[in-house]
């Protein structure tokens, strides 16, 4: 990875500026600030096997800089390049550089309370209601995924129709978020999904800091406190819980069948 981050600077004539290190989850992305001739800027690296580097994720983050209002507060993707080297696949993105830094530094799950004011809440609404209303042919949750997997990892019987879709980020969390000003970080995997998506993920994720899940169901109500919002909370919950099978975010799973027990309760 960090061989071909360096090929990727030399080939976007970019220049590494500082030693330090973003990686991203299980090593799949690097990131390092880079300098460019017109300032500093963010080198973003992916690895994919080469026979999947292709597609949705592949191809997210260019969709999201043509289709995503200038209003949704996130980092301009400025150049790109593919390539193969034998069974690695690699893309690399060329990014404005962000000043603020993310709320966790490489872990979805909030374990402390940030500082944020009520404007970077509302500035988050605002981001959200926009991004639902941008129309895309992508897909982020397939019906077919939920009517196989929230029966099993929810455990009983449930109607996996979805009540509303939406357009939606996909994987808000709060190591894709900034702070004390908002900014929403990698657009890889946006599609359509069960509408309230991203607020219920983001209310999961918060779920060990309970005054801060109180805050996103405070200044998120109008999408999470709807049939559809409760639905799509079982929906993350899902996955979450799927997540935790294979051995991530232990700590998290009684909060979330907590949090299921009730929306299931509820319905």
């Amino acid at each position: 990875m960090r061989a071909a981050h360096a090929l990727a600077a030399t080939k976007l004539a970019v220049t590494a500026v500082e030693p330090d290190e973003a990686w991203g989850w299980r090593g799949r992305t690097l990131s390092r600030r880079v300098q460019t001739t017109s300032g500093p800027g963010w080198l973003r690296l992916v690895h994919a096997p080469a026979d999947k580097a292709s597609g949705k994720l592949w191809e997210g983050p260019q969709a999201a800089e043509a289709a995503m209002p200038r209003t949704v507060p996130r980092p301009r993707l400025q150049d790109h390049l593919t390539w193969t080297a034998g069974p690695d696949g690699y893309l690399a993105e060329l990014y404005e550089i962000v000043s603020e830094l993310t709320i966790t530094k490489d872990a979805p799950v909030l374990r402390a309370a940030p500082e944020l004011d009520d404007d970077w809440w509302a500035a988050l609404r605002r981001s959200l209601d926009t991004i639902a209303q941008v129309p895309t042919d992508r897909v982020a949750v397939r019906q077919a995924y939920l009517d196989r997997a929230m029966p099993e990892f929810l455990g009983q019987p449930v109607d996996t129709t979805v009540p509303a879709w939406s357009t939606a980020h996909g994987d808000l969390h709060w190591a894709n978020l900034t702070g004390p000003r908002l900014t929403i970080l990698d657009w890889e995997g946006w599609g359509v999904a069960p509408a309230g998506y991203d607020a219920a993920m983001l209310h999961a994720f918060s779920l060990l800091v309970p005054e801060v899940s109180a805050l996103v169901r405070q200044h998120l109500g109008h999408i999470l406190d709807t049939p559809a919002g409760r639905f799509s909370e079982l929906v993350v919950i899902t996955e979450l819980l799927q997540t935790i099978s294979r051995g991530d975010s232990l700590d998290l799973e009684a909060p979330l069948r907590q949090r299921a027990a009730v929306l299931l309760n509820h319905s």
